[in-house]
Formats: C-alpha cells, structure tokens, sequence
C-alpha cells in the first residue's frame, strides 16, 4: 500500500496542470503522453523535437530529483507477467479510448470535453473493476 502524501500530490498535480498549461500555450497542442510519443515513433511528426524534449523531461526529471539526494518510494507488488498483460491491455484502452489519461483526465477535463469525461470514467470504473477482481477475487 502506498502512503497518502497529500501535500506532495498536490504540488505534484499543480506541476502536471502548469506544465499542461505550458505545453498547450507554447505548441497549441494537448499534453497527452500518448499522443506525444506516437509522433516520435516512425512516421515521425513534424514537430518531432518538441515531442521528444518533452519526453525526455518527463524521464530526466524525476532523475534530477532522486540525484538532489530525494527518495521516491515505489513498490510493484505485480509480477512482470502482471505488468506487461497491464501495459498491454492499458495500450489497448488508450487505442479504442482516443488518447490517455494525461490527454482526457489532465487536459481533456480541464476543457470540459464531454469525450473526455466519458473517457477518464470509463478509464477510473475500469481501474477500480480491475483492482477488485485482481485484489479480492483472485488474489494475486
């Protein structure tokens, strides 16, 4: 189980919000992850080098924290099978979804996009579904 942190999530979501903001100002485009890394895969987008600075800030940064001598604690109590099967069926969602939740929860929302309210309850009811038979019926 992981530790509630409330004023870390906050300031994390704030960052998320502004850097969301940021991108839709800089590049009139939404910050969905998705949508971002499928330009950076051939056929490339022509705005390939702000989609992968992007990206790459999304790796280095958490990466600077920790060398600043941070800790973030994390822990999978999945088995590689189980993560792989999730990535997989999550790819999925985001296919048939029309984007991720960083596109429809974080930017979507926040537009009050009807779409993307359908999407983020469809993704938050199928999280909680999964969750339950994982955890509780099954066990694993």
């Amino acid at each position: 189980m992981t530790e509630f942190t409330p004023y870390l999530s906050l300031i994390g979501g704030l960052f998320i919000g502004l850097g969301a903001v940021i991108f839709m100002a800089a590049n009139g485009r939404i910050a969905g992850m998705t949508g971002i890394l499928g330009g950076v895969l051939p056929p490339v987008a022509k705005d390939w080098a702000v989609r992968a600075a992007f990206l790459v800030g999304a790796v280095v940064a958490p990466m600077i924290y920790v060398s600043l001598g941070n800790d973030i604690p994390f822990y999978v109590p999945s088995s590689v099978l189980m993560l792989v099967l999730g990535g997989f069926l999550v790819g999925l969602g985001v296919f048939f979804g029309g984007g991720c939740t960083s596109g429809h929860g974080v930017c979507g929302m926040a537009r009050f996009s009807v779409r993307s309210l359908i999407a983020t309850l469809s993704f938050m009811v199928t999280t909680f579904a999964t969750v339950f038979v994982i955890r509780h019926i099954l066990g694993l």
